[in-house]
């Protein structure tokens, strides 16, 4: 009798730990979390930071200023497949969240951590390579501006705030 249960106490652990592992891993299949907004680092379980300096991810936009109001083309390229990604743009100054982006590609949904439509992360798991986006800036003077990706490879290996060239602030509207 003892063994019996002792079986089945294993058994309905295994099960719980299972189940939480595959719901937890499910969640993040449709997107990054808003707890993500403020460091951009995944919350996978076990994942593990690469060094930004060795990824295969660039973010960039052919313009190197731009006026409030003005709507900036972001182009992420990568080398390699990947599966998740969050996208920003940070104010140089203070490090803040920034504008809006207007238009994302398939397989993207727009997230609100600060402000709506602040944040891009990826809504499937489909395998990524290159992707365009336009941003927004706010109609009112911000400074300069940085976007950040972080990209998840798999649901172990990420890089965390890979970043732009700076894009200027110029003038008024």
């Amino acid at each position: 009798m003892e063994d019996s249960r002792r079986a089945h106490v294993t058994v309905v652990g295994w099960v719980c730990t299972t189940l939480c592992l595959v719901s937890h891993a499910a969640a993040f299949s449709q997107g990054a979390s808003l707890s993500a907004c403020t460091d951009m680092m995944p919350r996978h379980l076990r994942v593990q930071l690469h060094s930004p300096g060795n990824n295969y991810v660039t973010v960039h936009t052919n313009m190197s200023f731009y006026f409030p109001g003005n709507k900036v083309p972001v182009t992420v390229r990568s080398t390699r497949d990947f599966m998740g990604f969050l996208l920003q743009a940070r104010k140089v100054s203070n490090d803040e969240i920034a504008g809006t982006f207007v238009f994302i590609p398939p397989g993207s949904k727009l997230l609100t951590c600060f402000e709506d439509g602040d944040t891009v992360t990826h809504s499937d798991k489909s395998l990524k390579r290159n992707l365009s986006f336009v941003w927004k800036a706010p109609d009112q003077p911000i400074g300069d501006i940085k976007f950040f990706i972080s990209v998840v490879q798999s649901y172990f290996v990420y890089w965390a705030k890979i970043e732009s060239a700076i894009v200027a602030q110029r003038g008024q509207n």
